[in-house]
């Protein structure tokens, strides 16, 4: 008998769920800690917070405990946001930075305080309905009995591990014997069980303000990070108006700045001034024009977006109608436009949906930003801490530039669709600027082109790069591919599947939904 390999040659043509309640997720353990809420009578608040806590113990290279995390929640009634992104320290001054030509890319000198936690905490004061401690007891075992280490984030984990591997906080943790766990072997993290213990017996408060704060500010100190208690202790959650765009019949949302959705609603703002019904959906045509218009809305982005407290445009002006139409006015539809540099990429987000019989709905992401983020792990905690202060820029006079006790411009994103005031789709795409551009093309799939959500899941993308340059997945024809060439695109090549970002949807049917999930990380969904 032959041994068994983990290479899986074909594409995948995952079928959508269909059920009463749902939960999508980037790893099946953690799709299933949601939907065990959902058996124990929880909503899908309930279910999202078990999901998220899963995996910030079985996809640990894409998210932690100390990470950030955004939600939009449909409660039946009405749309809600929380942003769970945390602030610099207060200790941070740009001379800090000064004889940098970037942000760092690892150590303390990237953390920012991180909002994941308070972010659950929050959500399930406002809407849950099991006990806290239960949400995060399938996490707990997790951490505590092991698992087995799913194919995709076993080759994440390979890719990051010489990145961390100077660290030893990171090697004691991560590396079980010096090495990265490969598929199917089993990972436990005793620490990372007794940290989550005592997050959901103080209820959150322990991580900001009791022993584990004590003890990241002290690793803090030790090593020279600018992170203190004072730091932890102020941060908080904010409940905020989600921005949207109205497209062909339906209605985006997005987080308000400091995220990145507000690129994708300029760009489906642009994109109404364009009919692409009248091409096909993998036409060079339709690309074409979805690819320029997420050019023009990026370049924006990048120049004006980051915390609100330092932006000298109003997002309003930016979603104008009569802006927007200026910008669509600069597209040709033979000729590519040069674009403006995307921030960083970053590989490092979990996405989740969740929604339950009595209509309530979920987007949720949470992200490390890169990887395992910064590299550092607190001692005895478990807790790995994220490097999202790389978000900001050194540029004098740029909103987005550091500064202390400021949110830097973040690129997770979840999305959430209505009709009329009803609620129609949850939906997320991972992978640093690729968000945006996959929420748009999630939206012209489904809405223009009447795609269900696992084929405008399972179908090839597109990708602006940083540099400019565009990647085109396995799957675009190549007659498409020098047609693009042909109108000036420069394409590369060389982008890995879930460099075009994994996906999770969730559609609302007459009755029950239709979950689909990507199978460009370790997606599932589940439901009953």
């Amino acid at each position: 008998m032959n041994p068994v390999t983990w290479h899986f040659p074909y594409p995948s043509r995952r079928m959508p769920v269909m059920a009463e309640s749902v939960v999508a997720t980037s790893q099946p353990l953690a799709a299933q800690a949601g939907l065990c809420m959902l058996l124990a009578g929880g909503n899908a608040v309930d279910a999202a917070i078990a999901a998220a806590a899963a995996l910030t113990v079985v996809e640990p290279t894409s998210n932690g405990l100390g990470g950030d995390a955004f939600a939009l929640v449909w409660d039946t009634h009405d749309l809600h946001g929380l942003n769970g992104s945390g602030r610099s320290p207060a200790a941070w001054t740009p001379d800090r930075f000064n004889s940098l030509r970037e942000m760092p890319a690892v150590g303390w000198d990237t953390v920012t305080v991180p909002g994941a936690v308070d972010l659950w905490v929050r959500l399930w004061e406002r809407f849950g309905r099991l006990p806290f401690e239960n949400l995060l007891a399938p996490a707990v075992r997790y951490a505590r009995e092991g698992f087995p280490v799913s194919p995709v984030t076993a080759a994440a984990w390979a890719a990051a591990a010489p990145t961390y591997a100077h660290l030893p906080g990171f090697v004691r943790i991560f590396l079980p014997g010096g090495r990265p766990p490969e598929p199917g072997q089993w990972f436990t993290c005793p620490e990372m069980a007794e940290t989550l213990i005592r997050i959901g017996r103080s209820r959150g408060k322990d991580f900001y303000r009791g022993t584990l704060a004590e003890k990241i500010a002290a690793c803090a100190a030790a090593d020279g990070g600018a992170l203190t208690l004072s730091d932890l202790s102020a941060h908080q959650a904010e409940w905020t108006t989600p921005l949207h765009m109205d497209y062909h019949g339906i209605r985006l949302h997005e987080m308000p700045p400091n995220g990145q959705g507000m690129a994708a609603l300029m760009a489906l703002g642009i994109l109404a001034h364009h009919e692409l019904r009248e091409y096909p959906p993998d036409s060079a045509d339709s690309l074409h024009l979805q690819i320029e218009a997420m050019k023009l809305a990026f370049g924006t982005a990048h120049a004006h977006v980051g915390d609100p407290d330092g932006m000298t445009v109003a997002p309003r002006d930016l979603l104008d109608p009569a802006f927007l139409g200026k910008l669509a006015a600069r597209i040709q539809r033979r000729r590519a436009q040069d674009s403006s540099p995307a921030p960083s990429p970053d590989r490092g987000t979990v996405y989740l949906a969740a929604a339950d019989r009595t209509g309530m709905m979920v987007s949720f992401i949470q992200s490390n930003y890169a990887g395992f983020g910064s590299g550092i792990v607190v001692p005895g905690t478990g807790i790995s801490l994220h490097n999202r202060g790389r978000g900001f820029c050194l540029t004098p006079g740029h909103p987005n530039r550091v500064a202390g006790g400021k949110r830097p411009y973040h690129t997770i994103i979840p999305g959430f669709v209505t009709r009329n005031g009803a609620p129609v789709m949850s939906f997320g795409v991972m992978g640093a600027h690729m968000q945006p551009q996959g929420h748009v093309q999630m939206i012209v799939r489904i809405f223009d082109y009447g795609q269900n959500p696992q084929t405008a899941s399972d179908a090839p993308r597109w990708q602006v790069l940083e540099d400019g340059t565009l990647a085109l997945e396995k799957g675009i024809s190549p007659g498409t591919a020098a047609d693009l060439e042909a109108r000036g695109h420069r394409i590369t090549g060389g982008l890995p599947p879930f460099g075009f970002g994994g996906a999770q949807l969730i559609l609302r049917l007459e009755k029950g939904y239709c979950a689909a999930s990507d199978h460009r990380k370790d997606g599932c969904a589940v439901g009953f």
